[in-house]
């Protein structure tokens, strides 16, 4: 009798002792966090948000800044929790298997959820601090965003450079459509993705790069591949398995971790 997907993806989990994984936004909609590109995706329905994720048109305009900072505002008093796909991967992170987490996201629902920090490779960066343009100076966004409620639509640094205020942009530390992934974590992803001995890519389209150029680097080093993801990717063909599914569902089954 011929196995299916997730038995032959729960196979290789079961072989392997040097597992990594990429996450994609399909691990966090379950939670409530749309993801981009598809069906109701947030750039699918409103192709205009896609232009506030633009570092070229964000350092250009004070409109398109404004927004961004009015849409976050909106969106605070929001809480995400992380959902069983998030909590697996915390689970099985206990068995030793995982050597790194790498995801796309910038919800911090993999942490949230108790994966390890140290394991977590987030290459899209992240929303929880906000960081000057200029002089690279950090803060928690939750201050940034006291700001704005309080009228500051278009906030700046206010970081003092020797004797004179910086008054570069603030923005999160997302990375953006035109800016580069930071250097050290995506230099570790890359490094990690070439040694494992398995790379399970789940909830990501695999077509952003240079995140998605990850997975040939894997193969080209011999790794065995699986891919959790509800539509096809570039890159099913090259899998020992594709899984389709409700990733919250099928992934504890895949990496053989139950919640008690």
């Amino acid at each position: 009798m011929t196995s299916s997907p997730l038995d032959e993806a729960r196979r290789l989990v079961e072989a392997s002792s040097n597992v990594v994984v990429l996450t994609g936004a399909g691990v966090s909609t379950a939670s409530g966090i749309p993801d981009f590109r598809g069906p109701e995706g947030v750039w699918t329905k409103n192709p205009e948000a896609e232009r506030l994720s633009n570092i070229d048109a964000f350092t250009a305009s004070s409109d398109v800044r404004e927004a961004v900072w009015q849409r976050m505002l909106l969106r605070r008093d929001v809480v995400f929790e992380p959902n069983a796909a998030h909590r697996a991967l915390a689970m099985f992170e206990r068995t030793g298997k995982l050597k790194a987490l790498i995801t796309q996201n910038i919800d911090g629902l993999h942490i949230a959820a108790g994966s390890d920090p140290e394991l977590v490779i987030e290459v899209h960066g992240y929303s929880r601090l906000s960081r000057c343009l200029r002089c690279g100076a950090e803060l928690p966004t939750s201050e940034v965003l006291d700001r704005v409620a309080q009228g500051e639509l278009d906030p700046h640094c206010r970081v003092m450079v020797g004797e004179l205020v910086c008054d570069g942009l603030l923005k999160t530390a997302v990375v953006s459509f035109g800016q580069p992934l930071p250097v050290q974590e995506f230099a570790r992803a890359e490094y990690l993705a070439k040694t494992c001995e398995l790379l399970i890519c789940i909830g990501s389209t695999l077509e952003v790069h240079p995140v998605a150029r990850l997975v040939p680097k894997a193969l080209e080093r011999g790794a065995r591949l699986v891919i959790v993801n509800a539509d096809p990717t570039p890159f099913d063909h090259d899998a020992d398995a594709v899984v389709r599914g409700d990733i919250p569902t099928v992934l504890g089954p895949l990496l053989g971790v139950t919640e008690s």
